[in-house]
């Protein structure tokens, strides 16, 4: 319940926000995807694109994957909660044996997707989403 100072324009706009969120997360988190599956982005430093079936390779399939259905806001909330599951394991296996703390370790990207993915996994995908044009005729 949004308290009284609360400008009606910012409520209209709230759910739109949310949209926008989500395909901007899903963009940046598809270009993770792309990055070490198509090798675009270049990694840097020339890194080679992950062998297949290794770990780095599964995480950029998931990554493509499930940020193109963020993006499309299709199969909204289980892509994200995916999403937002693989981010945890990324930051315990990838990072938090580094440092204790995020910002030493790398990993505050990670926690951030982690938490901003499992927001949209109980939200919903916002009104600018196959999932809400789907719902709408039907």
């Amino acid at each position: 319940m949004p308290d009284q100072t609360t400008h009606p324009t910012m409520l209209a706009w709230a759910p739109r926000m949310l949209s926008v969120l989500r395909i901007m997360a899903g963009l940046l988190f598809l270009a993770h995807g792309t990055q070490k599956i198509l090798g675009f982005p270049p990694m840097a430093g020339g890194a080679p694109l992950p062998d297949a079936m290794t770990l780095s390779w599964v995480a950029g399939v998931l990554e493509l994957g499930l940020g193109a259905l963020l993006v499309l806001g299709l199969l909204t909330r289980p892509a994200a909660f995916i999403a937002s599951g693989e981010m945890a394991v990324a930051y315990f296996i990838g990072h938090a044996p580094r440092n204790f703390y995020p910002v030493l370790n790398g990993g505050d990207a990670a926690i951030l997707y982690c938490f901003v993915f499992l927001y949209i996994s109980v939200a919903g995908p916002g009104p600018w989403s196959l999932d809400a044009l789907r719902r709408r005729s039907a």
